[in-house]
Order: structure tokens, then sequence, then C-alpha cells
């Protein structure tokens, strides 16, 4: 894979829009038969992947992933679906959001499982930053999700200078 070779176009976030499927095997869950956190997070991270290196046309490492709550359990035999786009780019880095669905294929029943939010860095080969392509929201969905990538990146910057300030402080004790 090499870089974007500086295109940058503006593209649309169904151009992003990636999805994948694990099937939930007894070594990827617990003794009760849940499935790993670990796991899911492991997945996550690859879904969330394929959307930043089809919006970059990049190399694309991850450079945070937010909170996760699980919302039902998901077992051996059932469908792990991954829908991932990019919300927002911001000069290098990109915001992914990542929805994770089960699927029981015999009854045909799917149910929300998590969603996350991930920032990827899009790098050359040899690790160097590279410029990402803005991204268009066009419906409504995309748009909210848009508009939250700003509140989460403003947040989050908050939050990481009031840790850094914290160790500062720890430090003088």
């Amino acid at each position: 894979m090499e870089h974007n070779d500086g295109n940058l176009t503006p593209k649309a976030v169904s151009e992003s829009k990636s999805e994948m499927i694990e099937l939930v095997l007894p070594n990827d869950t617990n003794p009760l038969g849940a499935l790993l956190g670990g796991r899911l997070m492991h997945w996550i991270d690859l879904a969330g992947a394929l959307a930043a290196h089809r919006h970059s046309r990049s190399y694309a490492v991850t450079a945070s992933m937010d909170h996760i709550d699980f919302l039902v359990p998901v077992h051996v035999g059932d469908m792990v679906i991954l829908q991932s786009a990019v919300n927002r780019v911001f000069t290098t880095s990109m915001e992914v959001g990542v929805k994770v669905l089960v699927e029981n294929y015999i009854s045909g029943s799917r149910q929300k499982v998590a969603t996350a939010y991930l920032t990827f860095v899009a790098v050359d080969r040899f690790g160097r930053k590279l410029e990402v392509p803005p991204v268009i929201p066009e419906t409504e969905d995309e748009k909210r999700r848009y508009e939250g990538a700003l509140r989460r990146r403003t947040a989050s910057k908050a939050e990481r200078e009031r840790r850094i300030a914290a160790r500062g402080d720890a430090g003088n004790r």
C-alpha cells in the first residue's frame, strides 16, 4: 500500500463505509461462552482501520479508542457484524465510528452490541503523518456524527490536558 499521493479531493462518507463479519467461535469466548471484550475490541479496531484506509488511501494507525459499553452478550455461534465509516477528518487524523451488531442467523434477529469511536492517523510507509482528504457528510445521520466528532475531539483534548496537568502536580508533592 502506498500513500495517498497528496490527493486531497473531498470524499463522501459513503466512500469509506466498510463492513466485516466475524463468527464467534469457542476460542473467542470466556468460560461462560460469551464473547471476550478484548476480542471484540480487536475486531472494532480492524473494522475502523478498514474505513480509515479506504478514506485516506494510505496506511492508518490507531491513535485512540473511546470507551465501550457492552449492551448485550454475544455467544458462540453468533455472527458479529461491524459497520464502520469516517465521521470527520482533522488534517492528518480521522474519527471513525464503528457500530457492532450481533445476528443470530437461525432466527435472523439482530441487536446492537456496541458502538465505538476511534481516531486513526494517516501515515506513509516510513511512519510520517500524511494529510487526509476532507470528508463530506451527506445524510442527516452523517451530519450529526460529523458535528459530534468535533465535540468528542474537544472533550478528549481537554481531558488529556487535565491528565497531563495532574501528573505535573503529582510530581511536586
